[in-house]
């Protein structure tokens, strides 16, 4: 694709960033716009593992595959998407979340928030049951978080690469799902990506190369 029909392309999807895919009006925009503007304050200054990129772009891309790979335009759930981090890794807390964006959003960042005050094996543990009796809103949430993480990891070296298949495939086991939840598909989609990965690291560690696709 060259550069002006890359434009185009842009271009033509703006418009329907949030748009509902039924053809119907935005999903909140403003809302959404604000929750991503406060993660991006309060995240300011942080960055991924790598130590340059910034943290919002995690939240940023959470946020579109909730919307456009999950297909969910609930303003709730991409609040929530935008704003999933914020009580675990900043300043931000319950009440500050509730203020701004509605005590239901706060609850499921909560539920999606490890409880630092705990040992990391209780820690990890009591975060995998709070994962298993969440509702599906949540699990959306979790499972786009997951799945950015699998693509933002792909690079780590083989060993710890690793363990963190290890932890989101415990986490993915308490997200479990029936069959007919909203978060199925989600869910599907995930486990398949993470069997992938997983294979790409048996192939490595038996002197393969680990060449994991992001597409």
């Amino acid at each position: 694709m060259n550069a002006s029909s890359a434009a185009s392309s842009v271009e033509g999807r703006r418009g329907d960033l949030f748009e509902d895919s039924s053809g119907g009006s935005d999903v909140g925009l403003q809302t959404l716009m604000e929750a991503i503007a406060f993660a991006a304050r309060v995240h300011h200054g942080a960055t991924r593992k790598d130590g340059r990129t910034p943290y919002v772009s995690h939240v940023a891309r959470v946020t579109l595959v909730v919307r456009h790979v999950f297909g969910i335009a609930d303003e709730q759930v991409l609040c929530a998407a935008a704003l999933h981090d914020v009580l675990e890794d900043t300043a931000t807390d319950f009440d500050d979340v509730a203020e701004r964006f509605g005590t239901q959003v706060a609850r499921w960042v909560a539920v999606l928030s490890k409880d630092s005050r705990l040992p990391e094996p209780e820690r990890e543990e009591a975060y995998r049951q709070a994962l298993s009796r969440s509702p599906w809103q949540v699990r959306v949430v979790k499972l786009a978080d997951m799945l950015d993480n699998l693509y933002d990891r792909a690079s780590l070296p083989t060993a710890q690469h690793a363990r963190i298949l290890t932890k989101l495939e415990g986490y993915l086991d308490a997200l479990r799902v029936e069959v007919g939840d909203p978060a199925r598909e989600a869910w599907e989609m995930v486990r398949e990506r993470l069997a992938r990965a997983r294979e790409a690291v048996r192939l490595d560690e038996g002197g393969g190369t680990l060449q994991e696709s992001v597409s």
